[in-house]
């Protein structure tokens, strides 16, 4: 079958490290199913694979690909879960939790393996394109400010860095559910689409903000760190869920958390019952992924050209 994958690591030009052309049929043990890939969305965890970051050489060569949507084997429209042994269905005892493209091969390909507990039904809402977005950057969204923040109806939400698949997910979901949501970017197109999709106000990188928030999503890590600190109210909450820009700031800023009593979660992924969650509120709702761009699977290396350089806005999606 036809696959984008990782044939090596390379630190410093992750692209390339790619490879596109044929694999191997996926192997199918108990409890597994095959889903017949419809389309799959490009995160940048395929570039820290790529990189060698959160998988071991002897796992190569590697097929890319945390999201997909598609058809299974009893030809059911479905959305995967990739978060494989979360529960230990499917995997051996004792087995520690993987993304997929960590230990089992990925989604960008024609056909990808997964436990049959991973395959949740696709809403009719939603298009195969749209619905292959929310396992991981949406449902990362979700988890960070339904779970990890708790923030309510009212409550107001700093997210960092307009433009990525978190970033947007975050804005749509958090308007959606009441929530007043402000962004920083350091380009002012990126920062109007974001306003046009919900939020109150957009500004620049560390520009100072009118109010103290009650929450800040944080996936740009070392650059917006120390604003990310100062924009909270006492008592709030910043979560973080990446580090695009670093993981090492300047200033830790210590002092201030533990004056201000501030909590700092961090947050990876979400749950298969999250993920039913967030495509039943997606389905009710309204609410639809933002699809920057879809490519066919043979130009896999342009999407992830334009997901390390930033020039996005939404989700790049491989089709099938």
């Amino acid at each position: 079958m036809f696959a984008a994958y990782a044939a090596r690591f390379d630190a410093r030009t992750p692209l390339d490290a790619l490879e596109l052309g044929e694999r191997p049929d996926p192997r199918v043990p108990d409890h597994w199913t095959v889903v017949d890939v419809r389309a799959a969305s490009v995160n940048h965890h395929d570039l820290w694979t790529l990189r060698g970051v959160g998988i071991r050489e002897e796992a190569l060569p590697m097929i890319l690909g945390c999201d997909a949507a598609g058809t299974d084997d009893r030809g059911e429209e479905v959305v995967i879960h990739s978060v494989i042994g979360a529960t230990g269905h499917g995997v051996a005892p004792g087995e520690r939790p993987s993304l997929l493209t960590e230990k089992y091969q990925g989604s960008f390909a024609e056909r990808v393996a997964v436990p049959r507990w991973n395959v949740l039904p696709k809403p009719k809402e939603l298009s195969f394109e749209e619905a292959c977005c929310l396992p991981t950057a949406w449902l990362t969204a979700y988890r960070m400010l339904f779970t990890q923040a708790a923030v309510r109806p009212g409550d107001t939400v700093l997210v960092q860095g307009a433009g990525g698949g978190v970033a947007t997910a975050a804005v749509v979901l958090g308007a959606a559910a009441g929530l007043r949501m402000l962004v920083t970017s350091r380009d002012e197109a990126k920062g109007r689409r974001a306003v046009e999709l919900g939020a109150e106000a957009a500004f620049g990188t560390g520009e100072r903000l009118p109010r103290r928030v009650d929450a800040v999503l944080e996936t740009v890590g070392a650059a917006t760190w120390q604003h990310s600190v100062k924009s909270l109210r006492p008592g709030g909450t910043m979560v973080i869920s990446g580090a695009t820009s670093g993981q090492a700031p300047p200033s830790a800023e210590l002092n201030r958390i533990f004056y201000l009593e501030l909590r700092v979660v961090g947050s990876t992924m979400g749950t298969r019952e999250e993920l039913a969650g967030l495509m039943s509120f997606c389905a009710s709702r309204g609410l639809r992924p933002l699809v920057d761009e879809v490519l066919p699977l043979d130009r896999a290396r342009e999407g992830l050209a334009r997901m390390e350089s930033g020039d996005l806005f939404g989700k790049i999606v491989l089709t099938v």
